[in-house]
């Protein structure tokens, strides 16, 4: 086996002393779509640190799944970790398992339906926002939706506690996604200066994480932690070895962690539905053929529930496929010991890159990987996809502990929302895609229209 240094190619592109950082800022996700063609493990220079990006999905389920004990979280995660503590996504390995454990049962199927009736209420509320004949910016629409359930599944928003940090979170929660992304391609030093993104970033920062300590007190005082919501069911756990509970920082960096894993995802891949939905009229017809034979038209009364999930088939294809086409950016790891992988022998603490976005378009995977194309999903073609393929949500254990929760979610807003609304592109106005969690559809603008019955 060869070391790393002799076998893992170098992208194309590096300069003197920045190495990747300029394509890498001037269009990431083309850079790292790219990557697959210089090979399955390639060395990306981010400044003099190189990081070994592995672009294949087979490679991927390597890191994440087969080889996964020889993997930590990486450089993203450490610096997150200051802002968002040691949470699920962020947390070091034993951290990890210790919490997950605790957290599990509060994804449990029994509780995602509990949790589905509080969806429901609230995209109704969103369908019912959009007034027929108004112009939308569509992200901000959903952004604001994805915080507002998100705090009604979390916590009582009905205490003076709960409703001012939902104020406080639906105002300062863009800004921290706005610039979160930055930081981990900012030299370490650049953290402390007083930069506009960093006073931007740490005071939204500051005033969330004061709010949610604030609600964690309110409920700790209040005592009752039988309420179907997340905080109460934190509050409530308890280690099946040792009976102890999680502190106030622990239940704080899992609300937190929460909040951005969460709002992030939803009003994303939504505001891509939306958009792929309406400029392809084909899936729309059949889209709204389904919505309509499952749920009712649009003169119906009875509202989206959780046993209309399943039938709702075509529905959940548009959604994978929309987060297939517009998949997370970034993941990261490091290894903990020296790990042969992709015909190298990398040594202990190199630092890893996957690219979810890039995988997913991967052509020796998926035929004319571009096209928005839901039949990709049925059941029939899915089993022609190699097992690894399926990345939406991560691999191993890893996985966010919340896909049977977004993808509830999901369903249900896409459902609910189309079954009265239709949503028109404004003509010459294309979103472009900015970099965050997952791509963001930037200038998103449409038009709401009535479904008449």
């Amino acid at each position: 086996m060869k070391t790393v240094s002799q076998s893992v190619p170098r992208a194309p592109g590096a300069l003197p002393l920045l190495g990747h950082l300029w394509p890498l800022w001037r269009d990431p996700l083309a850079f790292v779509t790219g990557l697959r063609a210089t090979g399955e493990l390639v060395r990306v220079d981010i400044g003099t640190m190189p990081i070994y990006f592995v672009t294949s999905a087979e490679l991927a389920n390597d890191v994440m799944v087969r080889r996964a004990r020889s993997f930590e979280k990486g450089r993203l995660y450490d610096r997150m970790r200051p802002a968002l503590g040691s949470g699920l996504a962020t947390a070091p390995t034993e951290v990890h398992r210790r919490h997950r454990r605790l957290m599990q049962p509060m994804f449990h199927h029994a509780k995602v339906a509990q949790y589905a009736e509080t969806l429901t209420e609230h995209a109704q509320g969103l369908a019912d926002s959009l007034e027929p004949g108004r112009t939308v910016p569509l992200l901000e629409v959903t952004t604001e939706y994805s915080i507002g359930t998100l705090m009604a599944t979390m916590f009582s928003i009905s205490t003076d506690a709960g409703r001012h940090a939902a104020e406080v979170v639906q105002r300062r929660m863009p800004v921290m996604f706005k610039y979160m992304l930055l930081r981990p391609l900012m030299p370490k030093l650049l953290d402390r200066l007083p930069i506009p993104a960093n006073r931007a970033f740490d005071a939204a920062n500051a005033e969330i994480s004061a709010v949610v300590y604030e609600v964690i007190s309110a409920a700790r005082a209040q005592g009752d932690h039988d309420e179907p919501n997340l905080l109460s069911m934190l509050l409530a756990a308890r280690d099946a070895d040792t009976g102890e509970a999680l502190t106030d920082e622990e239940v704080h960096n899992e609300l937190m962690t929460l909040f951005v894993a969460g709002v992030d995802t939803v009003a994303a891949i939504l505001s891509w539905a939306f958009h792929e939905i309406a400029t392809h009229p084909e899936v729309e017809e059949r889209l709204l053929e389904e919505i309509d034979t499952v749920v009712g038209g649009p003169s119906s009364a009875r509202a989206v529930s959780f046993e209309d999930i399943p039938k709702l088939e075509y529905t959940r294809q548009v959604i994978d496929e929309t987060m297939r086409l517009h998949a997370v950016t970034m993941l990261m790891r490091r290894t903990v010991e020296p790990v042969e992988i992709g015909g190298a022998t990398v040594p202990a603490g190199a630092e890893f890159g996957i690219s979810l976005y890039g995988i997913h378009r991967d052509p020796g995977v998926f035929e004319d990987p571009t096209r928005f194309d839901p039949d990709r999903w049925l059941p029939e073609r899915r089993r022609d996809l190699p097992r690894e393929a399926y990345l939406l949500f991560g691999a191993g254990a890893r996985k966010c502990i919340g896909d049977t929760v977004a993808l509830t979610q999901l369903v249900i807003t896409l459902a609910t929302v189309l079954r009265t609304r239709r949503l028109r592109p404004v003509p010459g106005k294309a979103p472009a895609e900015a970099v965050s969690a997952m791509p963001q559809p930037v200038g998103l603008s449409m038009t709401v229209e009535a479904r008449s019955s």
